[in-house]
């Protein structure tokens, strides 16, 4: 992974110094709320519902084990011990006290980590495939393109001021675990059908929220080198032509829609033709030092099928659950990846106790390289374990309540904070997330569903990604009560969909059932072993809007009759 340079160290601590300088003049008075809200925003830190949160970012998704323990010690020494993984691949803190924020900065420094533009109207954390550099689909590593987003948009002079947020998400592979298309810039690398040089894909204008939007492909192939001077180009056009009168109309998605996808593609290449490209890129020189950061560990060369795992999986159904469900094939003969599941039942999803990162740190130093992954689901994944070291990393996994085989299944739930802790929040996230989970907490039952992708928002901002979910849920307030709508349909992948409203919104009581209503139907539909999406797509809504009032209609008689 990659290792700060002097420049990048020295930047890192200066940012450090200033910020607090700035929080030191807040809380003695010299900076009002209003003064300082743009300058805590543009270091991660918020004002939440309770307390400060404090975002940290994760480039790309990659962590090593020292930086883990580093959280750890945060998360018992500034918080109230725990973490909470999020669908950037970031790690928040929900109850810093605004004293400690330049404390825990500087401890972040230490191990090369920063909150540097995990909030505010500028380029955000750049996030990529949880399985970068391993998977076998995958044309070439994403994380070095990452990387290089990074430094060229770090305090970018020209666009450190957007209209609104902007999100970039890249991936290598065919299969996309990135969710590009649901971000303002989503980039897919790939090789030209008839040269075989490796470049870009570059879709622009996804993003979910008030106004959901799948992202438009503005440029099929662009040469590798030339990234960051397109990059420029459509970030020049957004800067210039970006709404800023209204927050709720500032995102590049609006600027594509209501500009034409023809038109703003037009803008772009006008704009970057203009740009003076040498000037702008890279040099190859300084990709490839980057490129080298992320050389393939020290693999030992194995056969591709491990005896020893064999053996174990056979004597120890758990195990086989395991594998089964949370391995990922990997590149190198004789290793697998590992999902680690943050959704044990009844658990918070993508919470994390300081004890439980300690150990997962020792497991990932002692069975993966020291290396571990975030993924865009709230989950980790150990990238480099051997197959023979496997049900010795179940042991270490199970002693840690962190061995759930549900990677994909219907408790693998994305759910935001939601009500329990933001400000903008208008209903709860978290419990009905737990409700979910305990309702299909039989094993055999989840495995009977299959690959089922449930995601919740407490807010019409759908940080919990609702809007993509195969089943999505939609917390907000009406007439003083916390309310849920419930879409089917929705797909991050490749064949990036958005999902559709079943009916008038429900209770949180009620939104259980009603999950059991929809999957029950599903069971009743598929065909040939079909995924829940596959169902939706081949026989349409109407069977999961019928099956969704009628079980609404059902409440409704029961309330009538107990009335």
């Amino acid at each position: 992974m990659y290792r700060y340079d002097e420049f990048d160290e020295r930047f890192v601590r200066e940012r450090v110094a200033q910020f607090r300088s700035q929080v030191e003049r807040r809380i003695n008075g010299s900076l009002s709320e209003d003064e300082f809200k743009p300058l805590r925003l543009k270091n991660g830190l918020y004002l939440q519902l309770h307390a400060y949160m404090l975002r940290i970012a994760v480039p790309y998704g990659t962590l090593n084990a020292r930086q883990l323990r580093q959280l750890a010690h945060i998360a018992d020494t500034y918080d109230k011990g725990y973490g909470h993984f999020t669908t950037r691949q970031n790690l928040q803190f929900h109850w810093p006290k605004l004293k400690d924020v330049p404390d825990i900065l500087d401890l972040l420094a230490d191990v090369e980590m920063h909150c540097i533009q995990t909030s505010g109207n500028c380029i955000r954390n750049v996030t990529a495939d949880q399985f970068a550099g391993v998977a076998a689909d995958e044309v070439e590593d994403p994380r070095p393109t990452g990387e290089l987003i990074r430094q060229w948009s770090s305090l970018h002079p020209e666009f450190g001021w957007l209209p609104r947020k902007f999100k970039i998400a890249v991936t290598g592979a065919e299969h996309d675990r990135a969710a590009i298309k649901t971000h303002d810039i989503g980039l897919k690398i790939k090789r030209h059908p008839e040269t075989g040089e490796i470049g870009y894909e570059i879709v622009v204008g996804g993003g979910l929220g008030r106004t959901p939007m799948i992202g438009k492909l503005i440029r099929e192939f662009l040469p590798k080198g030339e990234l960051l001077a397109y990059l420029e180009a459509v970030m020049r056009v957004y800067n210039l032509e970006g709404r800023r009168d209204n927050k709720f109309k500032a995102r590049v998605k609006i600027l594509v829609h209501e500009t034409g996808e023809e038109e703003f593609r037009r803008r772009v290449e006008a704009e970057y033709a203009k740009l003076d490209g040498p000037t702008v890129n890279a040099p190859e020189e300084e990709v490839a030092r980057i490129a080298a950061y992320f050389a393939p560990p020290a693999y030992d060369d194995l056969p591709e099928d491990s005896a020893a795992l064999a053996a174990a999986r056979t004597s120890d159904p758990g195990l086989e659950r395991f594998v089964a469900r949370n391995g990922f094939a990997h590149r190198q003969p004789g290793y697998i990846a590992l999902t680690v599941s943050l959704k044990a039942i009844g658990e918070v999803p993508g919470d994390m106790s300081a004890d439980q990162m300690r150990a997962f740190a020792d497991i990932a130093e002692r069975y993966s390289f020291g290396e571990l992954r975030v993924t865009h689901g709230q989950n980790l994944v150990l990238p480099h374990v051997r197959k023979d070291d496997v049900p010795a990393v179940y042991a270490a996994l199970k002693a840690e309540r962190l061995h759930t085989a549900n990677a994909g299944l219907v408790t693998d739930i994305i759910a935001c904070p939601g009500l329990d802790y933001c400000a903008l929040a208008t209903a709860k996230s978290i419990p009905i997330a737990q409700d979910i989970a305990k309702t299909f907490a039989d094993e055999a039952r989840q495995l009977e569903i299959g690959h089922l992708p449930i995601k919740i928002s407490g807010c019409i901002n759908a940080c919990g990604h609702h809007h993509v979910g195969a089943i999505g849920i939609l917390g907000l307030e009406k007439a003083g009560k916390e309310n849920y709508q419930i879409t089917v349909g929705g797909d991050a992948t490749e064949n990036a969909a958005l999902g559709e409203r079943l009916g008038p919104g429900i209770d949180a009581a009620e939104v259980p059932g009603a999950i059991e209503a929809i999957v029950t139907t599903y069971l009743g539909e598929r065909q040939d072993g079909e995924a829940f999406i596959e169902t939706v797509r081949r026989a349409g809504l109407e069977p999961f809007k019928a099956s969704f009032t009628a079980y609404v209609a059902g409440r409704e008689n029961l309330r009538k009759d107990a009335a």
